[in-house]
């Protein structure tokens, strides 16, 4: 694998019915690709894919591989708590033609062990081999961790396993992914709080949710870390931070989404069991996201979306 920087894990537009919005979704995706984003995860936590349909999981994933057309790839997101309706959805993923990798989140509700994360992960890396994998832990949605040891164990078993999405939140963590992975096996941050530090560890980029609204700023953060020019990097994540923190003020990805509507990107409509974040909240969001400039692109009245 040979992708590193910036990722955006890209949310799912829904129209008011509830129907995923295509035209938001492909316009979204044309957005990132020209503001310098590196690649797109579809179908990751920020997309909702819990909530997806298997049709229209697959949907997005198309039209995201679709509205990039070649100029960065694209990660699938595919997660499932049962291991066995993993690798059906595997199955059906390998039929789409133009997935760059496949991120799957650790085992939901079930809490299984280090052996069980295991063989559940192993099991995924052989169903979609030569597709790359990238292991996405995330304990804090999940109730699971992944180990370290278990990481390497993972690597060194299937070598279509070559990178990881760490949003466990834990610095040290992090460092000994680094430390005991081989060179080429990459470590992403999954926290935007946490990605300047996580590169000084070692990792070799993020996987956004603040892309999602500056897809332009967040990857020359990331670009400028990689290329230490650290006060560069860090300039911007001091101008960024609040936005990071205010993305998760509520559940992910309700407030994200309702930034995204004041710019006229796409409405805020999320999936049950969540909600649009409260009337508190939303002014909130929206003095910040006035504050940092972000609504300078947003529509004249009348109008219902940029394109």
């Amino acid at each position: 694998m040979q992708t590193t920087g910036c990722g955006t894990a890209i949310v799912t537009p829904f129209r008011a019915d509830g129907a995923i919005d295509e035209q938001a979704l492909w316009a979204l995706v044309n957005w990132q690709v020209e503001s310098g984003i590196d690649f797109i995860v579809a179908c990751g936590s920020t997309g909702e894919a819990a909530t997806l349909e298997e049709d229209e999981w697959l949907s997005v994933i198309r039209i995201v591989i679709e509205a990039a057309a070649g100029r960065v790839p694209v990660w699938a997101g595919c997660t499932h708590n049962s291991t066995r309706t993993l690798l059906r959805l595997a199955a059906q993923l390998r039929q789409v033609k133009g997935v760059s990798a496949v991120l799957s989140a650790n085992p939901y509700y079930n809490k299984p062990t280090q052996e069980g994360q295991y063989q559940h992960f192993l099991a995924l890396a052989k169903a979609v081999a030569p597709l790359p994998v990238c292991l996405y832990n995330v304990p804090g949605r999940t109730a699971a961790n992944l180990e370290p040891e278990t990481v390497i164990r993972l690597i060194e078993s299937a070598p279509n396993i070559q990178a990881i999405k760490e949003a466990s939140g834990k610095l040290p963590q992090i460092a000994a992914i680094v430390h005991g992975a081989p060179r080429s096996f990459k470590v992403f941050s999954g926290d935007d709080n946490m990605a300047l530090a996580a590169i000084a560890s070692g990792a070799q980029g993020l996987i956004s949710v603040a892309s999602n609204e500056m897809p332009a700023e967040v990857s020359q953060m990331i670009r400028a870390a990689l290329d230490n020019r650290w006060d560069e990097a860090r300039d911007i994540e001091r101008r960024s931070m609040r936005l990071f923190e205010a993305n998760f003020w509520e559940s992910n990805p309700s407030p994200v989404k309702t930034v995204l509507s004041l710019m006229g990107k796409c409405s805020d409509a999320v999936r049950l069991p969540l909600v649009p974040p409260s009337a508190t909240t939303r002014a909130r969001l929206e003095r910040l996201a006035g504050e940092m400039g972000l609504l300078k692109f947003a529509p004249v009245e009348g109008d219902l979306r940029m394109y």
